[in-house]
């Protein structure tokens, strides 16, 4: 299974690759996915967790059962809780939020979808979040799946990516642009 987007080339996307062909096999794709999301959510707000995913100091064994208990309190699914394990078990966890984002790409293509990457200065509410699926979708003629992620830097706007197009509306660049204009 080749992906346009070049995800098997990585290391994160070969485990991502594996993954979704289980899920596959288990018809347990958006189960998977949903398992993923708490961990993308605990990633992004848990410093603790960071840590524990990041960290090179923690041994396979400490890194093995501590995935396991996060696991079990968040209710993950078995295949995800056994990605966790292989890749405490490989000393990959710093991989986590990689595989993530290329298991989320391919359920989307597998669902016919187009994954955009969308950078906001600030969390986008659910409302502003289906707006934008509906401009993107009436801009490329295709459902659109986003993957979120926040940089307080951009102090406002968006930076959205699909595929190799880029929509940069954040005050940073504008700001950056009219400085170096005014520069003339």
């Amino acid at each position: 299974m080749e992906n346009s987007g070049g995800i098997q080339a990585s290391l994160a996307g070969r485990y991502a690759t594996a993954l979704f062909d289980l899920a596959r096999e288990a018809k347990a794709i958006d189960t998977v996915e949903a398992s993923l999301g708490k961990l993308r959510t605990a990633i992004d707000e848990s410093a603790d967790f960071r840590r524990l995913t990041g960290s090179p100091v923690v041994s396979r064994d400490g890194a093995a059962s501590a995935v396991a208990a996060v696991a079990r309190s968040m209710k993950l699914d078995s295949l995800t809780t056994r990605l966790l394990g292989v890749l405490a078990a490989n000393r990959r966890l710093a991989q986590l939020g990689a595989v993530i984002a290329s298991y989320h790409a391919l359920a989307a293509d597998h669902r016919g979808e187009t994954t955009a990457h969308v950078t906001s200065a600030h969390p986008l509410a659910a409302g502003q979040v289906s707006a934008l699926k509906a401009q993107l979708k009436a801009r490329i003629g295709r459902d659109v799946s986003v993957d979120l992620d926040v940089d307080p830097a951009l102090l406002g706007g968006l930076v959205v990516r699909i595929g190799s197009q880029m929509i940069d509306s954040s005050i940073r660049t504008r700001l950056n642009s009219l400085a170096h204009a005014m520069k003339g």
